[in-house]
């Protein structure tokens, strides 16, 4: 029998990849603010279906150059103030002045909530380059260290596995990291990534570069491939060739599409559990079936979301 032929078999005499497993992982989850009324009802339907499964926080983003403002903080509070569910609000350094982001900030803090996502933000227009605010904040450590000074926030803040596209190397955008962190963040949640082994090794060399902080996975259920690989090439994100490959010729199968989805990040996460993630933060795009399904095959179940071990 050929070595490939005894990997196949033992694959096929291999313990169910998702069996007795405990449902000890911590989960988030990152919505977008709606801009209709039917989009508005499919975020909070996502909200109810995501709610039992008792994530640690949900995260609403915020517009390049903070075109979102009201509406990112119209949904934020809405979730402070009608779910049990820890409410994170994204804010950025873009087009805005500390005075300004002070007043936004002092705003959630009235309205309840107590976590921020900082971020530096991207342009307002794809393709041009980041330019601070002549009375703003000139990066996303900067911003930190504001916050820290306005109110006691829970702070996250951005990592990228496969390296930030602006970043002139990988050390350089780890250097960056660690500011932030040192800035005052208690956290990483990642850009998303196709792969385990490229979270692996960005673990690895932060925590070489001295960063201890907890390093959150990012994960994107990839339900419309052409946005993806538009997020991805902005994001400086790789999409393997074999996952190319997976969704060719599905453009009219939606269904199909949803279930190969859901199949391939389980399967990350199953290869992040296995190598000793427990935090996991889903990009969910404001549609709950594919990250509630991922939820489910790692043992998260509503009430609590822990199972005994099988026997």
């Amino acid at each position: 029998m050929a070595l490939s032929e005894l990997e196949e078999a033992k694959r096929a005499l291999d313990v169910p990849l998702f069996a007795g497993l405990s449902g000890d992982a911590d989960v988030s989850f990152e919505f977008f603010p709606p801009k209709s009324e039917k989009m508005e009802k499919t975020l909070w339907d996502s909200v109810v279906t995501l709610e039992p499964l008792n994530p640690r926080f949900v995260s609403v983003t915020y517009g390049a150059g903070g075109t979102t403002r009201e509406r990112t903080h119209a949904t934020v509070a809405r979730i402070a103030k009608e779910t049990n569910i820890p409410a994170a609000a994204h804010l950025t350094c873009v087009d805005a002045s500390k005075d300004e982001i002070a007043e936004v900030a002092r705003a959630y803090w009235e309205a309840g909530v107590r976590h921020i996502v900082a971020l530096r933000g991207d342009p307002p227009a794809e393709g041009q380059t980041f330019e601070p605010h002549p009375q703003g904040y000139a990066s996303a450590a900067e911003l930190v260290k504001g916050l820290t000074d306005i109110a006691p926030f829970e702070i996250s803040v951005a990592a990228y596995p496969e390296t930030h596209p602006e970043a002139d190397c990988p050390q350089a955008d780890l250097d960056n990291l660690k500011r932030k962190l040192d800035a005052g963040a208690s956290r990483a949640i990642t850009q998303f990534f196709f792969t385990a082994e490229a979270f692996f090794r960005f673990r690895d060399a932060a925590a070489a570069a001295g960063i201890d902080a907890e390093l959150v996975p990012g994960i994107l259920p990839v339900s419309n491939v052409a946005q993806t690989r538009k997020f991805a090439g902005m994001c400086g994100a790789e999409i393997p060739p074999w996952m190319n490959d997976l969704f060719e010729g599905l453009d009219d199968h939606p269904s199909a599409r949803q279930l190969i989805a859901a199949t391939v990040a389980a399967e990350l996460c199953r290869k992040l559990y296995a190598g000793g993630v427990r935090q996991f933060h889903f990009y969910t795009l404001n549609r709950a079936e594919l990250s509630y399904a991922i939820c489910h095959l790692l043992g998260k179940r509503p009430g609590g979301g822990r199972q005994e071990k099988a026997a």
